[in-house]
């Protein structure tokens, strides 16, 4: 199985000629691709969006409609914020949580096949009493809308958590 899927991707190297796909090759394994640098919410702002179409964020330009996604509106605080993003984080199959803090979390998803990983960050801004959520895929161009729909997927499951919280 492990050498029809690196034939697979030698031979989808060769037909593209993916400089990114190349790349994860050279780093030492072919399923192996370096976290970005640029993760984080230190200064209340995620990274932004590549031109790509395989990232969204809350935090692009609402006129982006490629990019953009609304932040989640949350009542409580930080701590309770926080909480429910892990939650739902959890909640995801293959997503495993690698960071967090007070007002972020961050994790990585990774597709069932190919093993693709996507990072998955959340930051609370207390301000304007919102989560705000990012989610790229860190190689290749298109990811079909997974992002946009893993973001959704996770909307929902704060949503209910936040409602049956005040339901109590």
């Amino acid at each position: 199985m492990k050498r029809i899927l690196t034939t697979v991707l030698v031979l989808l190297l060769v037909a593209t000629g993916s400089a990114v796909l190349y790349g994860a090759w050279v780093e030492g394994s072919m399923l192996s691709w370096r976290r970005p640098a640029n993760l984080g919410f230190g200064t209340g702002r995620f990274a932004p969006c590549r031109s790509t179409p395989n990232c969204v964020s809350s935090q692009a330009d609402p006129l982006d409609g490629e990019h953009y996604v609304e932040p989640i509106h949350f009542v409580g605080g930080a701590p309770d914020a926080m909480a429910s993003a892990r939650h739902a984080l959890r909640s995801v199959e293959r997503v495993t949580i690698v960071s967090e803090g007070p007002n972020y979390v961050y994790g990585e998803a990774r597709s069932r096949m190919l093993r693709f990983v996507d990072d998955v960050e959340f930051g609370y801004d207390p301000v304007h009493r919102q989560l705000h959520v990012r989610s790229a895929s860190r190689l290749g161009r298109r990811d079909f809308g997974v992002n946009r729909e893993r973001v959704e997927m996770l909307r929902a499951v704060i949503a209910a958590e936040h409602s049956a919280a005040a339901g109590r």
